[in-house]
């Protein structure tokens, strides 16, 4: 009697591993077929941008490159030359060259155009002008980041960054050792065991592989998604981690204008209120006045000066380096050069450096050339598994089904319930799309012969 019940515990748990084992793979399957696409795109696109100081400098080397002579010219003096050029236009921020041999450039707005202007810094004269919506590694960061869509770009993204993860839970759940007393098919491939074999290998060991640096790019993306970044970044600001109070001078701002709707500034100054220029019984400074702040308080060269909007407004200083220790954010008076607010590495919290570091290793720049080709081998190897694993589903698909594993019911998987719905609660979208998913299948491929057969539900 005990053995016969002990056969039957048995047959039970190894019934329940194998439905769980089918369970896992078909939401594996499904994420793949649906959000594979999308994970190539990122990939592909990313890829590229990771080089976008080497690119642009030889596509604007024209613009970019001057010969040092002498002393440079003042910023007045170079902006001049620009209203001279566009009379009507105005001007809407300045950067410096961050080195010798680099021209300066002047933003403005001129029939409802943005342009950047280049400038020699030594002699004064133009260089040329770009039209800022023509910036080719500008459409590529686009792209990357919301298909060139808009809001609906961003939020396809950042689902198909989220279901990523679900992608690597399942992924490293298939493939976990469960009986092997060696690594192969676990760390390397098997080359003698068939072309099934070897194909599955060529998909799942590689997965492994660059499971950590995916998982990396993927958490160090999604501060900038429209929708779980924007609620990500408003806790880490509510719960002090984004900008303490120490970094006004006098007294808090009174503005409700963010910093980020004025100016491109580094993550965690995203939300720092911009404060207001005291207005009576001052004349405005000059751009030499305001350069002279920055080199006072010891700006990083690459910083850009964003021009007051209104009677009111402030100069707003932002640089955005390669290194994210160098970061800075800084607010001056338009009429008193006070400096009204100053925001480095140095004031963020824990969680606003950790999100420092990981933008920078996003894109490539805070370990240079080194940092470039990590993250280039990382893109390249989720081409190649998402690729691999499009061939391993070819391969292995019947002629009239999608080659899906077979439904089990979710009332026999209640724990892989649960991990859905905390990634459903941890990531929103992710939530929303389970919704849709389940009331596909309730309304539709469960109730339709040929569909559900197809889905092999």
């Amino acid at each position: 009697m005990d053995e016969a019940t002990n056969n039957v515990a048995e047959k039970n748990e190894k019934s329940m591993k194998a439905a769980l084992y089918k369970t896992v793979w078909r939401w594996h399957f499904y994420a793949g077929i649906i959000f594979a696409p999308f994970l190539i795109i990122l990939a592909v696109t990313g890829s590229i941008y990771l080089f976008k100081p080497q690119i642009e400098q030889v596509i604007y080397k024209d613009y970019y490159e001057v010969n040092p002579q002498g002393e440079k010219i003042s910023a007045s003096a170079q902006i001049e030359e620009v209203k001279r050029l566009h009379p009507d236009a105005v001007v809407t921020q300045y950067r410096l060259g961050e080195s010798e041999d680099r021209s300066s450039e002047v933003g403005i707005i001129s029939n409802d155009e943005s342009l950047t202007v280049f400038i020699d810094p030594y002699t004064g004269k133009s260089l040329g002008e770009l039209n800022n919506d023509d910036r080719i590694m500008d459409r590529i960061e686009e792209f990357h980041g919301e298909l060139m869509a808009g809001t609906i770009g961003d939020r396809i993204v950042e689902l198909a960054a989220c279901w990523a993860i679900v992608l690597i839970v399942t992924g490293l759940f298939l493939w976990f050792p469960r009986k092997k007393k060696d690594l192969s098919g676990v760390l390397f491939p098997r080359l003698t065991k068939g072309k099934k074999i070897f194909r599955r290998d060529m998909h799942a060991v590689p997965a492994f592989w660059i499971t950590a640096g995916m998982l990396f790019l993927i958490m160090t993306g999604l501060p900038w998604s429209g929708l779980w970044g924007s609620q990500f970044q408003t806790i880490v600001t509510n719960t002090g981690e984004g900008y303490p109070p120490s970094v006004w001078i006098g007294n808090a701002p009174t503005s409700n204008v963010k910093t980020k709707e004025i100016a491109d500034v580094p993550w965690a100054a995203e939300n720092l209120e911009v404060p207001k220029s005291e207005v009576e019984g001052y004349v405005p400074i000059s751009i030499d006045d305001v350069v002279d702040v920055a080199n006072r308080v010891g700006m990083h060269p690459s910083y850009t000066v964003i021009f007051p909007n209104g009677k009111e407004g402030v100069f707003t200083l932002s640089a955005f380096p390669p290194k994210a220790q160098d970061e800075a954010t800084i607010h001056i008076d338009q009429y008193s050069g006070a400096v009204l607010a100053d925001y480095r590495y140095d004031n963020y919290g824990v969680m606003g450096k950790i999100i420092a570091w990981g933008i920078t290793l996003h894109k490539g720049t805070q370990f240079g050339l080194i940092n470039q080709l990590i993250s280039l081998a990382i893109c390249l190897g989720i081409i190649f598994v998402v690729v691999s694993g499009f061939y391993l589903w070819w391969k292995r698909k019947p002629k009239h089904s999608l080659g899906a594993p077979k439904a089990i019911s979710m009332k026999k998987m209640k724990l892989f319930l649960l991990l859905m719905i905390g990634l459903g609660i941890l990531f929103p979208l992710v939530g929303l799309s389970l919704i849709v998913v389940f009331l596909v299948d309730w309304l539709i491929i469960k109730r339709i012969p040929k569909v559900r057969m197809f889905f092999n539900a």
